[in-house]
């Protein structure tokens, strides 16, 4: 996550300002999308897999998170386990990770966007 913002939240008759970063977004949406069964794991980009191999857990790991105007934008990249329906699945994953981001910040999700980069096999 390249753009470490945060985004402010004003409501009426509150007693103070809530912000919360893009960090917290993608990693709501990635435990969200990781709780869907049928999904394997979350696929990232080449320096989240050089860090998870030094033993550093990156929660937020295959998820790109636009927020404009209050409104959020997801990216995922999954790997989901084999046998599985791929629109199914990605529906389910879209559904979950837009509830999970508008029930615990108060954002507008405009768009969840599901890209499969692999299918995991049983081990024998």
């Amino acid at each position: 996550m390249e753009n470490k913002s945060s985004y402010q939240i004003n409501e009426q008759g509150v007693l103070g300002k809530v912000k919360i970063a893009d960090d917290v977004i993608a990693v709501i949406a990635g435990i969200a999308a990781t709780e869907v069964t049928g999904v394997a794991r979350m696929c990232g980009n080449i320096t989240n897999e050089l860090v998870s191999k030094l033993g550093v857990n990156n929660l937020s790991k295959g998820v790109k998170v636009v927020v404009e105007n209050h409104h959020v934008r997801v990216n995922l990249a999954l790997e989901l386990d084999y046998g599985v329906s791929i629109p199914e699945i990605s529906k389910k994953v879209q559904d979950r990770v837009k509830a999970a981001i508008e029930n615990m910040t108060g954002l507008k999700v405009r768009e969840v966007n599901v890209r499969v980069t692999g299918v995991a096999a049983e081990e024998e």
